[in-house]
């Protein structure tokens, strides 16, 4: 199965020429580092930065420089920083051709909670709320189960929701599967896993037609 690294390497393979991309909080922020050769991207984060890079080297870090998960980052040249006012009138106008964000749960109707566990104390729901609701092309980069082992891929989200019907395909350290009417639909497997692993980690409907390939990870 794959490592978090792995899944941001399996997104990464997603991004497309000239796309402008945001990059959610956790597993999302890793795919800066991955980004394929001869693709060109922009990389924005909602605390307004667009021109996103990977991470900086141990000892380069600038303190101001922080994605919305407070991890310093590099700017990439020609990189803008703008008030949080044009970061999100960019959001909700739907300049950004692809959001990519974690999930503690994804229904199979493509319902996101990732937010909120009740009890626990949070600030808010942040930035997810307007990503969810603005933009048309959604991966959420998780790991397919709990610490406990439970599915996080439902047929019905149990904590609060983010976000309704919006996921569009999903990216597990297990599988890659898309979000259709009818249920997750299995696309690719991690290398070494089988489908009747992703079927016993799956809570939600699995739709599975012929024969499924691995994942291809450089």
């Amino acid at each position: 199965m794959l490592d978090k690294k792995g899944i941001a390497k399996r997104i990464a393979q997603e991004l497309r020429h000239n796309w402008y991309v945001n990059l959610g909080i956790g597993i999302p922020t890793l795919i800066a580092n991955y980004i394929p050769e001869g693709i060109d991207v922009e990389f924005q984060s909602e605390n307004g930065i667009l021109g996103m890079g990977p991470f900086p080297f141990e000892g380069e870090e600038d303190a101001d420089m922080i994605n919305a998960g407070k991890q310093t980052i590099t700017p990439m040249p020609g990189a803008s920083i703008f008030d949080s006012a044009t970061s999100f009138a960019m959001i909700r106008g739907q300049h950004i051709q692809l959001t990519v964000l974690g999930a503690m749960e994804v229904a199979d109707n493509g319902d996101i909670a990732n937010w909120k566990i009740p009890g626990r104390m949070v600030k808010g729901m942040g930035g997810a709320m307007d990503l969810v609701a603005s933009a048309d092309n959604i991966i959420v980069a998780m790991m397919h189960t709990n610490k406990r082992g439970e599915s996080k891929l439902l047929r019905q989200c149990t904590l609060p929701l983010t976000g309704v019907k919006c996921v569009k395909k999903i990216v597990t350290n297990l599988a890659v599967l898309d979000v259709t009417p009818q249920g997750f639909k299995l696309i690719e497997r991690a290398p070494g896993v089988s489908v009747e692993e992703i079927k016993n980690a799956t809570e939600g409907r699995l739709i599975i037609e012929g024969d499924i390939p691995e994942m291809k990870i450089d």
